[in-house]
């Protein structure tokens, strides 16, 4: 056997060994565990601490990054001997919801439904509650890995980072007060800053299939001028309702933003936009207009286009649609994440490929108009080659799976073939040198 197969087999080898110790038992367990553990945007610090505990008594060097009072990632480390490259396994902690009916209802629904809360169901293969599968089963799948790993004891070449990150969701600080930069990847960031700073990387997101780019994400602020007068004087003085006008404006940009993805589309991004909120005049006094109404728009960008880009093409609708209604309409980029793109020759995409390849027994085919962005835009922007892999959404004949049943299910059989993946990443990149990976470039 040749030097080259002896190493092959010894992968494969270790390959083996760490997915005996994952079980549909085990994940379930583990789903259960980080599903239980509420971890709203802002709040992810017990379930840091727990994720950091349970990484340091499987025997890795972990421990929990303290961010704020609240907030806190989780991080852990197996040594390799240093000729190799460092890989980043990597899954967000936070959800998008609270879970808290106060601040969730009415929004999400008339009332909480069991799968909205932070309490883990079990149900034949389907572990259910607040984020079971988008991030609490992706994040469950990345802490059985380096725990299954760990156990394996193997020689490593490059050391293998297992990283839960606090602030991956798209959402501003839940109650206005205190810190505000608590979403949109700040945990991620943090970890970077602070020395977590691998070669690669590969992040735990939902998604059946190798993604290699992603659009990034612009949010702006429409305001709708009007003039601030009395019910009882309507008939008497000026009267221009902002909220009148508003809805209009809401309407044509619905039409508008059908129109954005195919002017943006790339080979696997069709970047959307939705208006996401609307807000003018006093809740406690509508006998009143408000001199303004607010509309927040979020615009996905492809990776190329810049958020200054987006904001001029936007800007120039809303002055022609100023003219046509005779208001003057002003826009604000209130937020910009630019999106991403890591060349698909690189050595982690492929591994991921050669990884989703083993374990779907077919051959991998990029899939085309994603619109969804995540922390691998953070992990990109600061020059670490990303791959994201992920489950697909859970599919059932005995319940309806809408956009939030989605989020909070997630079926352990699929975690077992995403964990599958991850290993053999982890492995093939892990047990070589940097030599060896440098050589697959030529």
């Amino acid at each position: 056997m040749s030097t080259i197969d002896m190493k092959e087999a010894e992968r494969e080898r270790i390959v083996t060994e760490a997915l005996a110790s994952i079980t549909e038992d085990r994940l379930r367990e583990a789903a259960v565990g980080v599903t239980s553990i509420a971890s709203p945007t802002g709040g992810e610090a017990p379930l840091a601490r727990w994720l950091a505990e349970r990484l340091a008594a499987a025997g890795l060097d972990a421990h929990q990054q303290r961010i704020d009072d609240g907030q806190a990632n989780a991080v852990g480390r197996l040594r390799g001997d240093g000729t190799g490259a460092d890989l980043m396994l990597y899954a967000p902690i936070d959800t998008l919801t609270t879970g808290d009916p106060d601040l969730d209802v009415p929004w999400i629904g008339p009332v909480l439904r069991p799968d909205m809360r932070a309490e883990a169901r079990c149900d034949g293969p389907f572990v259910s509650g607040l984020g079971a599968s988008n991030p609490k089963g992706h994040a469950a799948c990345v802490l059985v890995v380096g725990e299954a790993l760990a156990g394996v004891r193997a020689r490593l070449a490059g050391d293998l980072l297992i990283a839960f990150g606090a602030g991956g969701m798209p959402t501003n600080a839940i109650d206005g007060t205190g810190r505000l930069n608590t979403g949109h990847g700040v945990g991620c960031s943090f970890l970077l800053e602070r020395g977590w700073h691998p070669d690669y990387a590969v992040i735990a997101k939902p998604g059946d299939f190798v993604a290699h780019e992603e659009v990034g994400l612009c949010w702006f602020e429409i305001v709708v001028p009007g003039i601030h007068t009395y019910s009882g004087s309507r008939h008497r003085l000026p009267y221009q309702n902002p909220i009148v006008t508003a809805a209009e404006v809401v309407t044509r940009l619905e039409r508008w933003l059908a129109d954005y993805p195919e002017r943006h589309r790339t080979a696997t991004a069709a970047p959307q936009g939705i208006i996401g909120s609307v807000a003018g005049g006093w809740e406690r006094m509508p006998a009143v207009t408000s001199a303004a109404c607010r509309i927040r728009l979020d615009l996905r960008i492809a990776p190329g286009t810049t958020p200054l880009a987006a904001k001029r093409e936007l800007a120039a609708y809303l002055r022609r649609l100023s003219a046509e209604l005779g208001v003057d309409l002003a826009v604000e980029l209130v937020l910009a994440i630019p999106g991403t793109r890591t060349p698909p020759e690189d050595w982690v995409v492929r591994s991921a490929v050669r990884a989703w390849e083993s374990v779907s027994g077919r051959r991998h085919e990029p899939i085309d108009g994603n619109s969804g962005a995540t922390d691998a835009n953070i992990l990109r922007a600061r020059g670490i080659p990303t791959a994201r892999v992920g489950m697909p959404k859970v599919v059932s004949t005995e319940f309806d799976v809408d956009f939030a049943r989605g989020m909070n299910t997630v079926d352990v059989r699929a975690m077992r073939r995403l964990c599958e993946l991850l290993v053999r990443v982890a492995v093939d990149t892990t047990t070589r040198t940097r030599a060896e990976i440098d050589e697959t470039k030529d």
